[in-house]
């Protein structure tokens, strides 16, 4: 196997490659970009024009789509899966990944759009880099253009793994990109109706790209849900096939988030139990947080809550109330 191929090993090493650049037999160049960063790019008669990021890691305490995208680096430096597509491979917070926690000092996926050039420290350079990272990794035009950002949670969804759709001004996403996100494993899908500071937010917002969050709840490693997204990853990462029948749409639940909920001091709580499920339909005038003089209810029936967390720094969201479409 190429030493390019153990990016996770050098990454949590904290250590560079000897050899920034080497390529497969099969004409498969790997390229060393910055900590954490690998771009893949196959030989021009293999290129089916599609470029992909790929990226994981953000929170340094969700391993396990680290730990997938580490097997399809394997596999590519191994001669195993041969590319036909552009691929970028991010570990987003090498620092968390190392400590084994979710941030450094802060969420590095809140930073984007802008967020880091107001901040400061480690987490805040990371995230300019990642940016820089994106747009020079999706600057060639006349291509076809995929972000997925992978990302698990201690809490278990609902509906089963869902994807994030970041807004955008001009396009929700089409329905063959949806489809694809079927195939991928994906259950729902959650439509924000303003910009987002995220990683993926960033690619959509900024760069035009399809990009979405993948969301996998707190499935184990060993769950067959992973086998299957790994083989359809390395599928698009093969240029296999065309686009899904868009009819597979379908099979997604939309939603859309109907506000935030937003942590404005230490007292911030929670009122819900720990056991409550991305999702979950809960009756109208239940309490789902307090912040002070601040209450925060179910206001109509058929909301939900995804993703609550109290671990953020006053002033950013700590949750969102969504409903189906």
């Amino acid at each position: 196997m190429l030493s390019l191929g153990k990016l996770l090993e050098l990454t949590l090493a904290g250590r560079e490659p000897a050899q920034q650049t080497q390529m497969t037999v099969a004409g498969t160049r790997l390229r060393w970009l910055a900590e954490g960063a690998l771009e893949v790019t196959p030989s021009v008669a293999r290129d089916c024009g599609l470029d992909l990021l790929l990226s994981a890691g953000l929170h340094g305490n969700e391993t396990v789509p680290v730990a997938l995208l580490d097997e399809l680096i394997h596999a590519i430096a191994r001669g195993e899966l041969q590319p036909r597509a552009r691929v970028l491979f991010l570990f987003g917070s090498p620092g968390a990944l190392r400590r084994g926690g979710r941030y450094l000092e802060q969420d590095l996926n809140r930073l984007f759009c802008g967020g880091h050039e107001l901040s400061s420290g480690p987490d805040a350079i990371r995230a300019g880099e990642l940016e820089r990272l994106a747009d020079a990794f999706f600057a060639q035009p006349g291509r076809a253009r995929l972000h997925y950002d992978l990302h698990t949670s201690v809490r278990a969804s609902a509906i089963g793994p869902f994807a994030i759709s970041p807004w955008h001004e001009s396009a929700s996403p089409s329905r063959a990109q949806l489809a694809r996100l079927a195939t991928l494993g994906m259950r729902g899908v959650l439509y924000h109706r303003a910009e987002v500071p995220t990683f993926s937010g960033y690619s959509r917002q900024h760069l035009g790209v399809d990009a979405f969050n993948l969301e996998m709840g707190n499935l184990p490693a060993s769950h067959g849900f992973y086998t299957a997204l790994e083989q359809r990853l390395r599928g698009l990462i093969q240029g296999e096939g065309a686009l899904p029948d868009e009819s597979l749409a379908d099979e997604l639940q939309p939603f859309r988030v109907v506000r935030e909920i937003v942590k404005h001091s230490d007292a911030f709580q929670w009122r819900l139990g720990e056991g409550i499920e991305h999702f979950s339909e809960l009756p109208r005038g239940t309490l789902l947080a307090v912040d002070e003089a601040t209450r925060w209810l179910v206001e109509e029936q058929g909301e939900r809550l995804v993703l609550p967390s109290a671990r953020v720094r006053n002033g950013m969201r700590a949750g969102l109330v969504v409903v189906p479409l």
